[in-house]
C-alpha cells in the first residue's frame, strides 16, 4: 500500500527513487510534506456509517435543548460524510427549527478537507439512506451536476472544516465541547497513544460529554476518564470533564 501511494509521487516530482523522494523531503522547503502525509492517508467514510451512533446523538442533542449553543468536535472528517450526517441529525432533533449545533470537522488531509467543503456527492452515495432524508437535506444537480448531490447551505452551514494533526503536542481548540466523533482512528495507534489521547480529550468535554469511537475500538484501559454508556460511546468521567462549561469559538 505505502510502495503504490508513494509511486505516485515519485512520479508526480519527477524523482527516480524513493530515496530521492525521501532526500527532498528531508532538504526540501517542506511543501512537499503535506502532499506525503495526503498520499498515506485512508479516508474510508459513507452517509450515516455506524448508523446506531445517530440516535444516541439525537437524544443527547434533545436533552441538552435550551443550551444558546452546542459544540461538537469530529476529530477525522474525511470527504465531509461524518460531519454533515451529524449536523443531519442535529436538524432532525431540533424539529425542523434553527439548531444551536456547531461542528467542528478536522483532518490531518488537506485534500479531502476541499472534497468536504465542496459539499458535493455522487448520487450514488445517498442511494441507500431514506427518501425523506435525501429530499430535505440534499439538492440533486441539473445540467452538468445531474448525477450528483449537494448537501443544503443549512446542513452545511453547520460545519466549520479545519486542518488538524491528532498527535500534535498542541492543538489550538478551547474547552467546552459537548461530543466528540472519533470513530475509526485510534485503531491506528498502540495502546499508550491511544491512551494519552483520550487523557487529552477529556477536559475540552462539558461534564455529561458523549465520545462516539469505532465499532473495533476499545478503551478499558481509560476507565479513569471515561466510561463506557452502550455499544461504542462514552461518557466522559465527572471528575475528568471541563469544569468551566461551554465557552463559544470552538467551531
Amino acid at each position: 500500500m505505502v510502495y503504490s501511494r508513494l509511486a505516485r509521487r515519485l512520479r508526480a516530482t519527477g524523482k527516480q527513487s524513493f530515496a530521492d523522494y525521501l532526500d527532498e523531503l528531508e532538504n526540501g522547503s517542506g511543501e512537499e510534506w503535506q502532499d506525503f502525509i495526503n498520499a498515506l492517508t485512508t479516508n474510508l467514510t459513507s452517509f450515516y456509517r455506524e448508523a446506531h451512533h445517530f440516535p444516541v446523538l439525537a437524544d443527547h442533542l434533545r436533552k441538552l435543548r435550551g443550551q444558546p449553543r452546542i459544540n461538537i468536535w469530529c476529530c477525522a472528517a474525511s470527504t465531509g460524510e461524518e460531519p454533515y450526517s451529524i449536523a443531519m441529525t442535529a436538524l432532525e432533533a431540533a424539529g425542523g427549527g434553527n439548531s444551536p449545533v456547531r461542528i467542528l470537522a478536522t483532518d490531518i488531509d488537506t485534500k479531502v478537507l476541499d472534497a468536504a467543503r465542496a459539499a458535493s456527492y455522487p448520487e450514488e452515495s445517498v442511494s441507500k439512506l431514506e427518501t425523506d432524508i435525501v429530499r430535505k437535506h440534499f439538492l440533486r444537480g441539473n445540467g452538468a451536476n445531474t448525477g450528483f448531490v449537494r448537501v443544503r447551505p443549512e446542513v452545511a452551514g453547520l460545519v466549520t472544516f479545519r486542518p488538524l494533526n491528532l498527535l500534535s503536542p498542541t492543538w489550538p481548540l478551547r474547552a467546552g465541547f459537548d461530543v466528540i466523533f472519533c470513530r475509526n482512528v485510534m485503531i491506528y495507534f498502540d495502546k499508550l497513544t491511544q491512551l494519552a489521547l483520550l487523557r487529552r480529550f477529556a477536559p475540552l468535554l462539558n461534564p455529561g460529554g458523549l465520545l462516539f469511537v469505532g465499532h473495533s475500538e476499545n478503551f478499558s484501559q481509560a476507565r479513569d476518564v471515561f466510561t463506557l454508556l452502550g455499544k461504542t460511546v462514552y461518557e466522559v468521567v465527572p471528575e475528568a470533564a471541563c469544569k468551566q462549561g461551554a465557552r463559544p469559538g470552538n467551531a
